[in-house]
């Protein structure tokens, strides 16, 4: 089971060290707990990925930062495809796929994020599938090191989390085209995570503003390696 935090654009080097020192206080067991905090905040930790990342070693990309900038803190885990990369940041899945691709090939572990906006969801399952299997173009779902994290976009940040019959349902689709790990991601929150992570086909959660606080993000843990016993 997996349990990653997303820090977004939160917290500084000096907070993620603290927060790192904190969250360490418990044993993790088996549970394999991920930390994704910006790129200001990156320090060399087994548990540290980075969001995001350019395709390249290194290279005249104003503002973004390659692998040579990861493997100077032994960055080896990574964030792709993420809704808001998508959505705001207009990220097309032909530039997604080719830095999939890029990272498959440096041995990344990959968390691979896809989901759907309102207005596809509230057309049915059919329609959720249609539009998640366009974000799959041209990624390779049988890659050892893949983790498939699905966030349906109006559930990020909005407070409001898909219901348990939904995740239910889209994780067993899902789940025929790949046999990787599928996280659930979007208003995970302490009092929910415990349902979430008992829906068949669930095998972890990425959790966002929810994870900003380590104590919280602590019992999320917790909660996970009982439910993992």
């Amino acid at each position: 089971m997996i349990v990653a935090a997303n820090f977004k654009m939160h917290k500084t080097r000096k907070e993620t060290i603290n927060y790192l020192k904190e969250l360490k206080t418990i044993d993790f067991e088996d549970i394999k707990v991920r930390v994704f905090p910006p790129f200001t905040a990156l320090i060399e930790d087994e548990i540290i990925g980075a969001q995001n990342a350019y395709p390249a070693v290194n290279g005249a990309y104003t503002g973004e930062i390659g692998l040579e900038q990861l493997k100077e803190f032994n960055i080896n885990k990574i964030l792709i495809g993420h809704s808001e990369r998508r959505h705001i940041l207009n990220e097309s899945q032909e530039f997604i796929a080719k830095k999939f691709d890029f990272f498959k090939n440096e041995g990344f572990e990959i968390t691979y994020c896809i989901g759907e906006p309102l207005e596809i969801r509230k057309q049915g399952i059919k329609a959720v599938i249609e539009y998640l299997k366009n974000q799959l173009i041209g990624i390779d779902l049988n890659y050892e090191k893949l983790i498939i994290a699905y966030e349906p976009v109006w559930a990020i940040g909005t407070g409001v989390s898909a219901s348990v019959n939904d995740i239910k349902e889209t994780h067993k689709e899902i789940r025929k085209f790949t046999n990787r790990p599928i996280l659930y991601g979007g208003s995970v929150k302490l009092n929910n995570i415990e349902n979430i992570l008992k829906i068949e086909n669930v095998d972890g959660v990425l959790v966002g503003s929810a994870s900003l606080d380590v104590k919280t993000f602590k019992e999320m843990i917790q909660k996970a390696k009982e439910i993992k016993k």
